[in-house]
């Protein structure tokens, strides 16, 4: 073993705090997703009840959510 000794109050006290805010692109893409796929299906399931539309537009918008963090962790913000 080796004789180095590590203090673990040291490395507890250079480390950041990282932000809890949704980068810029998650968002882009969750409300983008969620506009389109509604409109798509205000056109497709026209003769549909009106709630079918919203879901889509609900399941386009977790979507987005997901493609924007794949998105971040890929590419990066947008800013």
């Amino acid at each position: 073993m080796s004789r180095i000794k590590v203090s673990k109050t040291a490395a507890t006290a250079t480390i950041e705090k990282k932000s809890k805010e949704w980068p810029a692109v998650v968002y882009f893409w969750a409300i983008g997703l969620a506009l389109v796929s509604y409109v798509i299906a205000s056109v497709g399931l026209d003769g549909m009840p009106h709630p079918y539309h919203w879901a889509s537009g609900l399941v386009g918008g977790l979507a987005g959510i997901g493609i924007g963090w794949i998105w971040y962790r890929w590419r990066g913000d947008i800013f």
